[in-house]
């Protein structure tokens, strides 16, 4: 039975998909919030909660998952120290996504996704 099976491909190829993920999860791991359209927001949203939930891990295996997908080490250890350390005690939910309205030039709906413990993350970035 195929109900709710679709995900949404962002009129993608599937290549081009995963490194469109894996570029705007660098950004926002690395600024904390950024501002793209709301359906790659949206679909931004899990990928990047997974990450994360990987980075609480802190094991090998999951060091290397993350790897695998975002393909920068830097990212990675920013992703295991400071982000992780920061959401150590949220048991989920660590992005927040506002709606900013509409592009100027093709009215495409946009949105702001962040951190939720984005000042956490700043300070420890400081620091």
């Amino acid at each position: 039975m195929r109900h709710r099976k679709h995900h949404g491909s962002l009129g993608l190829a599937s290549g081009h998909r995963r490194a469109l993920m894996a570029n705007l999860a660098t950004a926002l791991l690395t600024h904390g919030r950024i501002e793209t359209t709301e359906a790659k927001a949206r679909a931004l949203r899990p990928y990047t909660e997974k990450l994360i939930t990987l980075g609480k891990r802190g094991d090998l295996h999951a060091r290397r998952q993350a790897l695998a997908k975002l393909r920068y080490r830097p990212i990675v250890d920013r992703l295991f120290g400071d982000v992780a350390d920061a959401c150590s005690d949220r048991a989920g939910g660590y992005t927040r996504i506002i709606k900013t309205g509409f592009r100027a030039g093709d009215a495409a709906p946009m949105a702001v996704i962040e951190l939720i413990d984005e000042v956490s993350v700043a300070e420890a970035a400081e620091a």
